[in-house]
């Protein structure tokens, strides 16, 4: 049976004595008494017992917080002052809270003796600290996607503040052949550098992801960038066309209103002639997810220099155009870092020119994730069907360009 308003408040002021302070007490009625606030519903309880002349006075310190609530002043005056301090600019924050684990066991005690289900004292210190950083910064508490987030330790009278990275999508065209989308460490010293590496511990001295990022970590004061696409192109291949979506996570940024034309500017002056950007703007994390899934919605075209051992009967040539369904295995060429499987992609439509009896150009419109060399040469009968069967002699990409990502 559960126990009235002054039965509760009676066995609550006994279990602690009475050295209860008024927001460890107002708490365990929040639901049951309207009122301002913890701090004055636990001032009307006490108002209540000295009425009936069954008050119990304070006289050490609070049971359940140790009188915590009167430290939270000097925690909400040191983290303003640490934000200033760190110069983090931001516009909404969340507030955590660590305290003695001893202090959640004498309340949990407490409700489950009488039977009280009210929020904890770390979401009441959490509130009422977001409330005052707040009113003196100006600043918006936020739940689900917050700038930065606050943890005030009072157990070891810390403070610790997590800047969430902000995320950046683009495009990006990358002009010349011979630099990988991102970085690849050295496989000798594993990034530690050696001297096949010239000591820089990757195996590429430039990549996209580098000639981008290191502007924009730049312009955000950050420790550093993630990069992810939607897809990827070899080494020696160009992307080209309207470019390949990327999104750029940029960690622990002290800044976060950059302005995007601006540095869209930097980054396309900086990496002239390798890399060119466009169409950035600020996204949500998910959209990173968003943009990495691959879907049987997604088409790509290529354009593709075919080198033929022997020449090829012009006859021959439009049967290029019954090739609509791919069955490849994984490419020899991958093997090391890919699951040994059968991956099936469709092939909407190839336009042929030839350039000379032994030298085509093709453009290939086709699903996400087939492996173009592949369907050219064969390799060695792991792509059925392919070019190199169906004209019946040896044939090789000496040039491949991404013409568009549809994504």
């Amino acid at each position: 049976m559960e126990l009235s308003i002054e039965d509760k408040l009676v066995n609550i002021i006994g279990i602690t004595q009475g050295n209860i302070c008024y927001r460890c007490l107002g708490r365990n009625f929040s639901k049951n008494i309207d009122g301002p606030g913890n701090l004055e519903r636990g001032k009307y309880l006490r108002n209540q017992l000295e009425e009936s002349k069954q008050n119990i006075s304070k006289t050490d310190t609070c049971y359940i917080c140790n009188d915590l609530f009167n430290d939270l002043d000097n925690m909400i005056n040191n983290v303003v002052g640490v934000l200033k301090d760190e110069e983090i600019h931001f516009s909404n924050f969340l507030v955590g809270s660590r305290v003695d684990p001893e202090i959640l066991r004498r309340e949990e005690k407490i409700h489950e003796t009488f039977d009280i289900d009210v929020e904890n004292i770390k979401k009441e210190i959490n509130r009422e600290i977001g409330k005052e950083i707040s009113l003196k910064l100006s600043k918006e508490v936020e739940f689900d996607n917050p700038n930065i987030v606050l943890m005030v330790d009072f157990h070891t009278d810390t403070i610790d503040i997590q800047i969430n990275p902000i995320f950046i999508e683009s495009r990006y065209r990358k002009l010349i052949r011979g630099i990988p989308q991102t970085k690849w460490p050295c496989n000798k010293c594993k990034s530690k550098g050696c001297e096949k590496c010239n000591y820089t511990g990757k195996m590429y001295t430039e990549t996209v992801e580098e000639l981008i990022s290191e502007d924009a970590i730049k312009a955000a004061n950050g420790i550093g960038a993630k990069f992810h696409g939607a897809g990827r192109e070899d080494i020696d291949v160009k992307m080209l066309g309207k470019g390949r979506t990327f999104v750029l996570e940029i960690k622990e940024p002290k800044f976060r209103d950059i302005n995007l034309k601006k540095l869209q500017e930097t980054i396309n002056k900086h990496a002239a002639g390798k890399v060119e950007i466009s169409e950035m703007k600020f996204v949500e994390k998910n959209r990173r997810a968003i943009i990495k899934e691959s879907s049987r919605d997604t088409y790509k075209i290529y354009k593709a220099t075919v080198e033929l051992e022997n020449e090829v009967d012009n006859s021959l040539l439009d049967s290029l155009k019954s090739i609509k369904i791919i069955n490849q295995r994984t490419p020899i060429r991958v093997s090391h870092r890919r699951a040994d499987k059968i991956r099936t992609r469709e092939i909407r439509q190839i336009k042929y020119k030839k350039i000379n009896p032994k030298l085509l150009e093709l453009i290939i419109e086709c699903e996400g994730g087939l492996y173009i060399k592949e369907l050219i040469s064969s390799d060695e009968n792991r792509s059925q069907p392919s070019i190199a069967g169906i004209f019946k002699t040896g044939a090789k990409c000496v040039k491949l360009d991404v013409l568009d990502v549809n994504i």
